[in-house]
């Protein structure tokens, strides 16, 4: 009993000895885990370098494991070339004007919030009615930045990029009549010009439809100054239809007309 009762005591006392050093190890390895907390912490803070080499190595590292799962590299920087804009951050007007818009034209509510928004600054600083900048738009592309005539007018306001290609050098090419913005921004110049020429909005609208030449434009004015006067509307708060009513007059347009040769469209805007 006595030599049972030693060895009971004996691997006792292992087991304690044992569990006494593992605490002691196990603290210690805690404790020099917090001084290497500690000193890392004080390193980052006294190095910016060191923390911002850390981090970029981090954010690589993050970025290569995340084009592993999905499959493709990150480009975090693309969301930059979208042209569009959360509409609930426009004001109320200009928010208004793009839903309406986007309901009758089936383009999505983001990128044409952001045209809304570039055709009200760009009317304020032209001194034009940004609903007209819009309508026109509208009439001429249907929203369709990459639309293009069978006489080479290009782009969302279907400028004759050809013939204006001195406006697009600021922009860094001929290629910009693609982009949106550049597209409405030269359209708009051109526009300008051709008011300015005639002396009225319905004047100007003939010459820039090219059809300067001709007695009538095919309805081309009272198509967009119609669209014009809907979106006036819809831009004061007024509920506005998307389609016209099953009785209303269809009003003849350009695309009902003998279209204008290229000879005539270059005519038309000789001078600008």
């Amino acid at each position: 009993m006595t030599a049972l009762r030693s060895a009971a005591q004996g691997l006792r006392t292992f087991a304690s000895d044992i569990a006494e050093g593992f605490f002691e190890i196990t603290h210690n390895s805690f404790a020099l885990v917090g001084l290497a907390v500690v000193f890392a912490v004080v390193t980052l803070t006294a190095r910016p370098d060191l923390r911002q080499a850390g981090e970029e190595q981090l954010v690589s590292w993050l970025q290569a494991r995340k084009a592993a799962v999905l499959g493709m590299e990150p480009e975090l920087e693309a969301v930059d070339r979208a042209t569009a804009t959360n509409p609930k951050d426009l004001p109320r007007e200009q928010a208004a004007v793009a839903y309406w818009l986007s309901k009758k034209y089936r383009v999505a509510p983001e990128p044409l919030s952001a045209l809304v928004v570039e055709a009200y600054e760009v009317g304020q600083r032209a001194r034009l009615d940004p609903t007209l900048i819009l309508a026109i738009m509208a009439v001429e592309s249907s929203f369709n930045p990459f639309a293009q005539s069978a006489v080479g007018a290009q782009g969302l306001m279907q400028v004759m990029t050809h013939i204006h290609s001195d406006k697009y050098e600021n922009f860094g090419g001929k290629l910009a009549a693609f982009d949106p913005v550049t597209n409405l921004r030269v359209g708009v110049k051109v526009l300008q010009e051709c008011i300015a020429r005639a002396g009225s909005v319905e004047g100007g609208l003939k010459l820039y439809v090219g059809a300067g030449n001709n007695e009538g434009d095919g309805g081309y004015a009272g198509k967009v100054m119609g669209e014009h006067a809907r979106l006036a509307q819809v831009a004061k708060g007024r509920a506005v239809p998307t389609s016209p009513p099953a009785n209303a007059t269809i009003v003849p347009t350009v695309g009902s007309m003998k279209q204008p040769s290229g000879e005539e469209k270059v005519a038309a805007y000789v001078g600008l």
